[in-house]
């Protein structure tokens, strides 16, 4: 069912996990003796960063924060809201962010600063995707599954409207949802 919303895949599952093991000797031998705490930024984290985690063989500690600049919609806002906060002190500690994708970069740089400014010793960023067409701070994460072109896509913890998200793979969602949804919306509202 969810399928017939998609215009075409993105990333497939076989290609989630490809990615995954190439990520992993990487992250071995940066972080195997540091006692990383592993960051996942809610809600789209969930899936890549549980598939991550149960490939790296080091020990590890993990962290969440519910941080956002879409607020539901399809474009990013310039302001970045903390809606949940990590749990556990990050002062002297190695911070690896876990995320689904970077986009426009300032939820990313945001939460970086942040955790520069609490001690972290240092703090990196593995995404699943990265997007630098949809930039608009400039960044590039320190470890990139893949680069994907500037489209608005959904599943493995990508959402549009908290939906989408259990897809197992990456693709673009079709148009027509999106719009349709917006012009309904903007119609109730009168």
């Amino acid at each position: 069912m969810l399928d017939n919303d998609i215009e075409k895949t993105v990333v497939s599952e076989p290609e989630i996990e490809t990615i995954i093991q190439r990520l992993k000797p990487e992250l071995t031998r940066d972080y195997e003796t540091k006692f990383p705490l592993l960051v996942g930024l809610l809600n789209g984290c969930v899936p890549f960063m549980s598939d991550l985690c149960k490939r790296l063989d080091f020990h590890l500690e993990l962290g969440f924060m519910d941080v956002s600049s879409y607020h539901g919609g399809v474009t990013s806002h310039h302001d970045v809201k903390i809606e949940k906060d990590l749990d556990v002190p990050v002062k002297g500690r190695h911070i690896l962010i876990v995320e689904d994708i970077v986009d426009s970069g300032r939820t990313i740089k945001a939460v970086m600063d942040l955790l520069h400014y609490r001690g972290a010793e240092s703090v990196k960023v593995v995404t699943l995707l990265d997007k630098p067409g949809g930039r608009n701070v400039p960044y590039v994460p320190d470890y990139i599954g893949k680069h994907i072109p500037n489209l608005f896509v959904v599943g493995y913890g990508l959402d549009y409207q908290n939906r989408y998200r259990n897809l197992p793979y990456v693709g673009v969602l079709k148009e027509e949802i999106y719009t349709s949804e917006d012009l309904e919306k903007t119609k109730n509202s009168h």
